[in-house]
């Protein structure tokens, strides 16, 4: 192993503590935002009344609580104290609704739940009011459509023909956007359909109007005798579910290919292979899986909820190299946590209860393995890495089933025990069914201060917006400490690399570091997904991980990454090819030149110079809602009668997403007093999607710009013989659109809290500005 390469200074009299004497947790300006933003308890003015060492006490002194259920004379304030200090040190976090509720009214403590969905109105039905009720109490929920009869089957009790399954997607779609939009934690959604379901090809398509399902994450549920039909370009029968006979032949190829040609295009649909997390299902005699969670790592039979948490890789290391005393400490303590935590838990439904407390699944992960990565001085795409995280996770799967067996002869093993995998290999009891998972770490590693999952890096340097407009350059703290170090730091050079999406071609930078920090786009796809293979080899559920792409890549790169996984016993993938949705938000470096072009014949063309504002003018305010929050929309009218400028106020004042709503009307009202058509200007804005809607008396708001446009739609519809500005102004010419640098970034769509750019990662979306994530 290479050279530990930098290690932090912190040590226990580093931190500071409490009056108590607890240590209090350093984490950084972000983390302490997304914390208050999120996580801290709020009294009814919506003011924080808790800090964040007292959010970690809640959590500790609730979760140990659990030991007085299994032994009254515990010493449970030991395990406050372990536990405390453990997520105190960072060393260690719960999923987010763990943070969240423990100790709270709520006291639900589960991200992840599938539900099962049946083939009658009923059924379905439902499902989706305890869908609600799991948005309700902050989980995300996976289903399998595959039950349902497909499109123009015969419905015998109307007589009439079924919709299929999609139909009844965007049904658990528009029940999840109302969820949403009654401010709960943002719900989200897993649809998984077989391959070998009649309504499959309409599955794969389903999402390719980016504003439909926008709540759900699709993956076909595929198997390896799948694959070995596409490789050998054969036929295979599609089959109605309700009459289990075959509906008609089609080629696997033709089904592959055209999962590749979506997933290419928008990332989505992703591929699931249901045989192989049935061949590791611990408890088959209490039910097959059928599908997972939103982010398709937790593998779960119907009604089963699952609790995960992550150890901050990062942390564990010495001045030697990887600290496995250290590690396997925090393993246990962590096993008998997310013990605790299904103990503790309050559950939506007495179905979920039941499956939950009868396996007993958690699901022990990693984030910050990039980070440790650089601190060993070993580059991610790289032999040696690949056997570092084997290695790892291979200490974590041992540890953590240690520690689970010694639970159960302390607690019982899970009553589902008997006729399990593990009894029928005549194994030691066991405490849970499983103990492994890597999870998505959205925003628990931004409070860690860790590199998410088993991800790179996303970006050296990120530029991230504060409430009163401020950009503040965002470092990553190794790279920081390194440069200045080694001695090539400048604010200079930290402002250049946050306008650039990779560093490998900075000069300025020594080679050995920029082949340390590499970034998910100077990896090559194939690097990704043999990391997920080398980490899925030792974990008992799935692995969470995005294979990115760049803009470049052709649909034959995306289909051998899928034989690849194939290959390497990968039990599902995603992947996004950066730049592929349209709604996707340009974030590049501002080139300084300027240019003009003519306009075409028959164009009109702006006037660069618009007409002077008058001291007086009247107008009318509209108040819209959006998935931002309320949008007030002023409209003034000049002395004709006609829109002349507009002025936009978010309800909530502040952030970027009220600011770039500014920016949106000070552009409309320039383009208005230069003599543009009404009738362009809302077009050019109408239908732009964000990544929150909302719902109003006149129908959906898709973002803040589609409600300017239908402020401004309605006033043309009242101007007087419904003009709109047929006469322009004359113009010289117009400028004419900046180019991006080769440093372009592509991320999707709109952060909801700030109007930041949102990255695609582990299989969710998350906003490195201001820390918000769809996932824990």
């Amino acid at each position: 192993m290479a050279r530990v390469l930098y290690i932090e200074k912190e040590s226990e009299s580093d931190l500071s503590k409490t009056a108590e004497g607890w240590l209090i947790p350093k984490v950084s300006e972000n983390a302490a935002r997304v914390l208050e933003r999120r996580y801290l308890r709020k009294n009814e003015a919506a003011e924080c009344c808790e800090n964040i060492s007292e959010m970690i006490m809640r959590v500790a002194r609730n979760i140990a609580q659990a030991e007085l259920t299994f032994n009254k004379d515990a010493d449970s304030e030991k395990w406050v104290r372990e536990f405390y200090n453990m997520m105190a040190r960072l060393e260690f976090v719960p999923n987010s609704p763990t943070l969240m509720n423990a100790g709270r009214e709520l006291q639900q403590l589960s991200a992840c739940f599938v539900l099962p969905v049946g083939d009658s109105i009923d059924s379905i039905f439902e499902i989706v009011k305890n869908t609600a009720l799991i948005h309700k109490s902050g989980g995300g929920t996976g289903f399998s459509f595959t039950r349902i009869r497909p499109k123009n089957d015969i419905v015998s009790t109307s007589h009439g023909f079924s919709s299929g399954p999609i139909s009844f997607m965007k049904v658990f779609n528009e029940a999840t956007e109302a969820i949403n939009q009654g401010g709960f934690r943002r719900g989200a959604n897993m649809a998984i359909l077989n391959y070998d379901h009649p309504d499959v090809m309409d599955f794969i398509t389903a999402k390719q109007d980016e504003a439909q399902l926008n709540n759900f994450n699709i993956s076909v549920g595929i198997s390896e005798k799948f694959m070995e039909l596409v490789q050998k370009d054969e036929e295979y029968e599609l089959l109605n579910p309700r009459t289990k006979e075959t509906v008609r032949k089609i080629k696997a190829r033709k089904v592959f290919d055209k999962i590749v040609e979506k997933a290419w295009e928008s990332g989505e649909p992703g591929i699931v292979f249901l045989d192989r997390l049935n061949k590791d299902n611990p408890t088959p005699h209490i039910g097959m899986i059928e599908s997972t969670n939103p982010c398709g790592e937790q593998p779960l039979l119907p009604y089963e909820a699952c609790n995960l948490g992550s150890i901050n890789l990062g942390k564990m290391i010495n001045h030697q190299g990887i600290d496995f005393e250290k590690l396997k400490s925090v393993v246990h303590k962590s096993v008998r946590f997310l013990d605790n935590v299904i103990e503790m838990n309050r559950y939506p439904l007495s179905q979920i209860e039941k499956m939950a407390r009868g396996n007993r699944k958690i699901g022990l992960g990693v984030m910050g393995f990039a980070d440790l990565l650089i601190k060993l001085g070993v580059p991610y795409n790289s032999e040696e890495a690949l056997a570092i995280g084997e290695e790892i996770m291979k200490f974590i799967s041992v540890e953590s089933k240690k520690a689970s067996e010694a639970l159960a002869v302390e607690r019982g093993s899970f009553p589902n025990f008997k006729n399990s995998a593990f009894d029928v290999k005549g194994e030691h009891p066991i405490r849970n069914a499983t103990t492994t998972t890597i999870a998505p770490t959205g925003t628990i590693s931004i409070i860690a201060n860790a590199s998410s999952g088993i991800e790179p890096l996303y970006a050296v340097c990120f530029t991230r917006n504060v409430l009163d407009g401020t950009k503040l350059v965002e470092v990553n703290p190794i790279f920081e400490a390194i440069a200045k170090k080694e001695g090539f730091y400048s604010k200079e050079l930290m402002e250049k690399i946050s306008q650039n999406s990779t560093i490998q071609e900075m000069k300025e930078i020594p080679a050995e570091i920029r082949k340390l920090f590499v970034t998910a786009h100077d990896i090559s796809p194939s690097w990704h997904i043999r990391m997920q293979a080398a980490f899925q080899k030792y974990t008992d559920n799935a692995v969470s991980k995005t294979v990115n792409f760049k803009n470049s890549a052709t649909q034959s790169d995306v289909s051998e990454v899928y034989f690849l996984a194939y290959k390497l016993g990968c039990k599902g993938v995603t992947v996004y090819r950066d730049g592929c949705r349209q709604q996707q938000v340009l974030s590049t470096k501002s080139t300084t030149e300027k240019a003009k072009e003519e306009a075409e014949p028959g164009q009109v063309a702006l006037n660069p110079t618009p007409r002077p504002r008058p001291d007086v003018t009247y107008g009318t305010t509209k108040k819209l809602k959006t998935g931002c929050g309320n949008l007030y929309v002023t409209i003034n009218y000049d002395e004709n009668g006609k829109p002349f400028e507009l002025f936009s106020t978010m309800g909530k004042a502040g952030g970027c997403a009220a600011s770039q709503s500014e920016a949106i009307s000070r552009l409309i009202s320039f383009t208005l007093r230069s003599g543009a058509n009404l009738k362009e200007v809302i077009k050019q804005l109408k239908g732009i999607t964000c990544h929150s809607i909302a719902w109003s008396k006149g129908g959906k708001i898709l973002s803040c710009a589609d409600a300017i446009a239908n402020a401004l739609e309605e006033a043309a519809d009242n101007l007087p013989m419904n003009g709109m500005n047929a006469k322009a102004a004359p113009a010289t010419g117009t400028a004419s659109p900046k180019k991006p640098n080769k440093s372009v970034s592509l991320r999707k769509g709109a952060c909801p809290d700030c109007g930041g750019s949102l990255s695609y990662e582990e299989g969710c979306m998350r906003c490195y500005s201001c820390g918000f994530s769809e996932c824990g």
